[in-house]
């Protein structure tokens, strides 16, 4: 974060200086929201929730070495030295100000929503764009009105081009982050089920990722997946440049001679109006062929060459728990995408099982959260596709995860169980366990099966 003064803030976010008269001209050049993570000299801003108030540890932030606070009300006592600036709402207040540091950057911003793959593309967009240019992207789950705003205050004079990720699970998310970024690029990837249980269908699903065209300049471009139904006719139907990205022969940017060789990774064509070129994508999936595609129609916008993404597609990394390869003794390999899931990306995550080298493929799939009334249905259709990907064991944990059982028992997978926990399943998974096995954990955040991924490691031989 470049140097930004006490006054500055004040004027940023329309607060009044209640304690610390004489440190006005003093510079900020950090901001924080976790007490237990104090930057010395940095503004501490006390966030509230249904489960905590963050306004309890202000003194405790103060006392580690933060120079001052936003504060929505008035304090029974302040520290000498310190600054305290009163706002309405220290959410707002963190909106505002990120807002008013982001206008010091002339560059550009690119914003990227969807319901599936948007950290994937958010990466590989970063990855294709830092081969040429210094990137600040998004960083883990920063992508909500906390995330996104931090971001931002993240961003120095040392850089060009700015990628940011934006989820969301009801109506008016977007539009709040999108007016916060004024994005110059928006990317929307798909539109499935994720959070359909808030919104009610895809549609409405739809309507809430277009919010982002509200903030978007007029100038700007979008990339849209052209292979989603819902998404294609967007093309016609925006103002904007807008280009598409999928394996159709419409689409502006395509995939052609998609292979996979004997380590799991992707090579293909990529052809766009510059012509074609070819990439190595390492990762598993053909899924993965999207963010390629997006992110060579973003690189291309902005003047980089065949050559200067082919080399970026082969810097992407996935962020930890989004289809990490972990490789252990024995020939066993941990296809780690614990993170979340939704019906789409667990279904892509059991193709990309189906497709790995010979040898005896474990589904470890959990609940997937957020799909309301439609939530039978969804997880059966993934124990459908553990059974169409000849997947040879389904371990499936959780309540919700008992449709999945129910249809891969039904489809006839060589061998399925069912665990209500967790701890359940972990003798059954290291009883499964043989030498050249292929593992993939995947469920929704709240089931926490980064733990199970942990275990693995345990019960398993070092490579």
């Amino acid at each position: 974060m470049e140097p930004i003064t006490v006054r500055e803030i004040i004027d940023a976010v329309g607060g009044k200086l209640l304690s610390g008269d004489g440190l006005l001209d003093m510079t900020v050049t950090h901001v924080f929201t976790d007490s237990r993570k104090p930057d010395l000299g940095a503004l501490f801003i006390p966030l509230t929730g249904e489960q905590f108030d963050g306004h309890a540890f202000i003194a405790d932030a103060l006392q580690a070495g933060a120079a001052g606070c936003f504060t929505a009300r008035e304090r029974d006592s302040y520290l000498p030295g310190k600054f305290y600036i009163k706002v309405g709402s220290t959410l707002k207040a963190l909106r505002d100000l990120a807002r008013f540091y982001k206008q010091r950057f002339h560059i550009p911003f690119i914003a990227i929503t969807g319901s599936v793959g948007k950290t994937t593309t958010k990466d590989m967009v970063a990855a294709v764009l830092g081969e040429k240019f210094k990137v600040l992207k998004t960083e883990g789950n920063f992508n909500n009105e906390i995330g996104l705003p931090l971001t931002l205050l993240h961003l120095d004079k040392t850089h060009q081009i700015c990628v940011l990720e934006m989820g969301m699970n009801h109506f008016g998310e977007i539009d709040y982050l999108s007016s916060i970024a004024e994005p110059d690029v928006a990317i929307l990837t798909n539109i499935g089920d994720a959070h359909i249980e808030n919104l009610g269908s895809r549609e409405n699903i739809l309507k809430a990722k277009c919010e982002i065209f509200a903030h978007l300049n007029p100038n700007g471009l979008v990339v849209l997946n052209g292979d989603d139904p819902m998404l294609a006719p967007l093309a016609k139907q925006l103002s904007f440049r807008t280009v598409k990205c999928g394996l159709g022969a419409e689409n502006s940017y395509r995939a052609s001679a998609v292979e996979t060789d004997s380590t799991g990774f992707i090579r293909c064509d990529v052809t766009g109006p510059e012509g074609t070129l070819p990439v190595e994508i390492r990762a598993l999936g053909s899924h993965m062929i999207y963010p390629t595609l997006i992110a060579a129609a973003v690189a291309e916008h902005f003047g980089m060459t065949g050559e200067e993404i082919a080399r970026g597609v082969l810097q992407f990394a996935p962020t930890r728990m989004r289809m990490n390869i972990v490789r252990r003794g024995n020939g066993i390999t941990i296809l780690d995408d614990a993170y979340n899931a939704n019906p789409q990306s667990m279904r892509a995550a059991v193709e990309v099982l189906a497709q790995t080298n010979d040898g005896y493929k474990i589904a470890v799939l959990g609940d997937m959260f957020e799909l309301g009334p439609f939530a039978p249905t969804l997880h059966a259709s993934v124990g459908t596709c553990v059974a169409k990907g000849g997947i040879n064991c389904l371990i499936a944990v959780g309540e919700l995860a008992h449709h999945i059982y129910n249809a891969a028992l039904e489809e006839g997978v060589e061998k399925t169980y069912w665990c209500a926990t967790k701890e359940e399943a972990m003798p059954v998974l290291e009883e499964e366990l043989c030498p050249n096995a292929t593992v993939l954990v995947k469920a929704s955040r709240g089931m926490a099966f980064e733990n199970l991924v942990a275990y693995l490691k345990q019960i398993t031989p070092e490579p």
